[in-house]
């Protein structure tokens, strides 16, 4: 067993952690590759804690680390391999073949083994989901699509991947943006009868999806004159915020304190008030000033208004 060195330690960490993201996530695409063809439902959790602690006993002897593989898995399905017993007699046949056939194995030729690894990648490569996704998919998921696929046939797999996530997270954040809104309202409730009017004085914005840094920009758009007197800002479809949103939202606040102008809050859910409690800007505000519904804050904006 190699002595133990702290200083070795640190120089590989990140290499390790790399080693370890990149193993994951290509035992994690094999399972998935697996899923597809026999119609099952892999545990990751239990994949994941079973490949580290298989790699760490590796590493204790010398060993290299280990993942799953996509060729391999996918013609052991074929062959009718349905349980973690075809993984062990796969091992064990591999073992045999090193220490007893070797000399025999060298003797295949390389058209055979190239025809069968053809058979193999054509088995996995499920070209029709290919061709479906690309006639129904959007523009943007296509993009991401070819580029992977590019990427993957010219460097490769870890390539490919690296590259696909970048794009997804930034076609995701891209698509939050535009569902985020900020928006005013004179509102009508359709289960209720009569009118909700917004009281004189006072400015009322609904604001929709997450409240994240590409969308943070937005809630500084607040429009006041010199007869508001409260601003409301709704936040019942708000699922999560992060700081940035969060430090907008402070201006605000500021700007209305220098205004004279009191800010309340509507219905906003557990994540947001989380992060606002732990930033100490309920406290800020006034906990008063935070709502459980739209009716309380226009009841309250009504006196203050008054």
């Amino acid at each position: 067993m190699p002595a133990f060195d702290i200083g070795l330690v640190k120089n590989v960490l990140p290499d390790a952690f790399t080693i370890a993201i990149l193993a994951a996530i290509e035992s994690l695409l094999s399972c998935v590759v697996a899923d597809g063809m026999i119609g099952d439902k892999h545990n990751p959790n239990v994949e994941l804690v079973a490949q580290g602690a298989g790699n760490i006993a590796s590493g204790i002897f010398g060993g290299i680390p280990a993942t799953g593989a996509i060729a391999r898995t996918a013609a052991n399905i074929k062959n009718g391999g349905r349980s973690p017993i075809a993984g062990m007699v796969h091992a064990v046949v591999l073992v045999l073949i090193l220490v007893v056939l070797m000399p025999y194995a060298a003797l295949i030729p390389m058209p055979t083994i190239a025809a069968i690894l053809f058979i193999v990648a054509y088995n996995m490569c499920g070209w029709r989901e290919f061709v479906d996704l690309v006639k129904t998919s959007p523009k943007s998921d296509i993009a991401v699509l070819i580029i992977t696929f590019v990427l993957t046939v010219v460097f490769d797999l870890v390539v490919a991947i690296e590259f696909g996530l970048v794009l997804a997270a930034v076609l995701f954040l891209k698509r939050m943006a535009d569902v985020a809104e900020v928006r005013s309202w004179t509102y009508v409730e359709e289960e209720q009868e009569g009118l909700r009017v917004v009281p004189k004085g006072t400015l009322v914005y609904e604001i929709e999806g997450p409240m994240f840094f590409a969308v943070a920009d937005q809630f500084l758009n607040v429009s006041m004159d010199k007869d508001t007197k409260v601003v409301v800002m709704r936040m019942r479809s708000v699922p999560a915020m992060d700081v940035s949103a969060l430090r907008k939202l402070q201006e605000v606040y500021k700007m209305c304190e220098k205004h004279h102008v009191t800010l309340l809050f509507s219905h906003v859910t557990e994540q947001p008030w989380k992060m606002m409690e732990k930033a100490g800007f309920i406290k800020e505000v006034g906990e008063e000033n935070f709502c459980e519904n739209i009716d309380m804050a226009m009841k309250k904006a009504e006196k203050i208004c008054r």
